[in-house]
Order: C-alpha cells, then sequence, then structure tokens
C-alpha cells in the first residue's frame, strides 16, 4: 500500500457554516476557508456580516464567500440560504451546523418558551438543515456533515438538563443520519466541546467561581479556545477522516473521562 501525508486540506470545497457571526461559528468559517474552502456565511443580519466577509476574503487567498440570511429552524429560510448557495458554487460540500441556544435554569424552574426554543432550535433546526443539505448530497453522492455538538450530550450539568438533552439527541441523530447516508458517501459526525472562550461564554467565566468550577472538571486544566474546536472541525470536513462517520469527537480537556 502507497503510504502518503494525510490530506487536511479543503481546497476547492464549499462549506456552508451556519450561525457564523461570532464565537465557533465564525471561527470555524475562518478556519475552513484557511484549508481552501469557499465559504457560505449563514447569519442572521447579511448587512452585520460584511466585516467578516471581508475578513474571511483578504485572510484566505481568493475563497469566495457568500453571506445568506439564515434564521434557525425557519424551514422557509433554510430552504432559501441553501438554494442561494447551491446557485452560486453549484455545490455544498460541508456543512457545519453550529447554530445553537442555551438559556439554562433548573429543571423543576424551567419555563415551556425556553424548553420550546431549545427544543425548536437545537434539535427541529439541527435537523432541518441537515435534511436540506442532506437531500443535495446524496443526489451527488458525497458530502460532510458536521453537528457542533456540546460535552452537555454526554455529560450532566447542573441547571441544563434541557439542553443537555438536546445536544444528547443531536449525537444520537448524527449516528441515525451516518448509518442511513453512509451508502452515499456522506459523512456525519459531530464535535462536542467543553466550555470555550467567546462571547457566550464570557459572562459566566467572568465570574472567578463559575471559573474555577469549571477548570475542576477540566483534567487539562484551561478553558477551550475557539482554535481547539475548529482543527477538529477542519479535520473531519478533510479526506483525511473520509472513513469517520456517525462518531462524538470530544474536545472536553477529559471532561468526561475524569
Amino acid at each position: 500500500m502507497q503510504k502518503h501525508a494525510p490530506d487536511f486540506s479543503l481546497e476547492g470545497k464549499v462549506t456552508l457554516v451556519t450561525g457564523a457571526s461570532r464565537g465557533i461559528g465564525r471561527a470555524c468559517a475562518l478556519a475552513c476557508a484557511a484549508a481552501g474552502s469557499d465559504i457560505v456565511l449563514g447569519v442572521r443580519n447579511v448587512a452585520a456580516s460584511a466585516t467578516l466577509v471581508a475578513e474571511l476574503e483578504s485572510a484566505s487567498a481568493g475563497r469566495k464567500v457568500l453571506p445568506v440570511e439564515l434564521d434557525i429552524p425557519n424551514k422557509a429560510h433554510i430552504a432559501k440560504a441553501v438554494d442561494a448557495a447551491l446557485a452560486t458554487f453549484g455545490r455544498i460540500d460541508v456543512l457545519v451546523n453550529n447554530v445553537g441556544v442555551a438559556p439554562g435554569n433548573l429543571a423543576e424552574l424551567v419555563e415551556e418558551k425556553d424548553l420550546d426554543e431549545i427544543l425548536d432550535v437545537n434539535i427541529k433546526g439541527t435537523f432541518l438543515m441537515m435534511q436540506a443539505v442532506g437531500r443535495h448530497m446524496i443526489e451527488r453522492k458525497g458530502g460532510r456533515i458536521i453537528n457542533i455538538s456540546s460535552q452537555a450530550g454526554t455529560v450532566a450539568l447542573r441547571g441544563e438538563a434541557i439542553y443537555c438533552m438536546s445536544k444528547a439527541a443531536i449525537n444520537h441523530l448524527t449516528r441515525c443520519l451516518a448509518a442511513e447516508w453512509a451508502r452515499y458517501d456522506v459523512t456525519v459526525n459531530t464535535v462536542s466541546p467543553t466550555f470555550i472562550h467567546t462571547d457566550g461564554t464570557a459572562p459566566y467565566l467572568s465570574d472567578s467561581d463559575n471559573h474555577k468550577a469549571t477548570l475542576d472538571h477540566i483534567p487539562l486544566g484551561r478553558i477551550g479556545e475557539t482554535d481547539d474546536v475548529v482543527g477538529a472541525v477542519v479535520f473531519l470536513a478533510s479526506p483525511a477522516a473520509s472513513l469517520i462517520t456517525g462518531t462524538n469527537l470530544l474536545v472536553d480537556g477529559g471532561w468526561s473521562v475524569a
């Protein structure tokens, strides 16, 4: 068997990233562009994404960037965004399903509106994105779907029962569709981060007690950075991971095994 270096390049690929305006989604878009991919930015406000578009175009050696309005789990928005991507690029090779919400509360205090929001965005929205892009990938007989889940789908977090439930559902949905779509050479995987330094986690982690309590659970002894997450995403999107499907790659510093 011929031996050669693994191929981590996304050169010539088209990657759709949802929730791409900030945090992990933004970092995924930048990393995939740096790896050679054209980018479809799924954002709620296209006009507000101009700075990110300029940054992607200037930092990625001529990669094309298409911002599309995407309000998940609005099925019409999803269909329109996917149609726009296909009209511009002709295909979608990689889907990074990043959108998620996490209004936390003790289970006995959870309000129905928060329950509905989490289930609608995290489960329904994730499925509808996978379905819309998956149909195209099935037709083309190839593609990579990467769902951004969370360690919350594997470990129990106090005050996050509904969020944990939604992420566990995403993990199992990933396995189910990996099994269904393998015959079309469509791989489906999840990346599950621990607490990552982002605008969204800043209010929680800025509290010294919360910061210490979080570190107490992480054997590697540090809060994650977006760079820790995007390496896993680019790997799973690349040819180097072509035989990996249905897996949940935990980027949690050892939280789940401590």
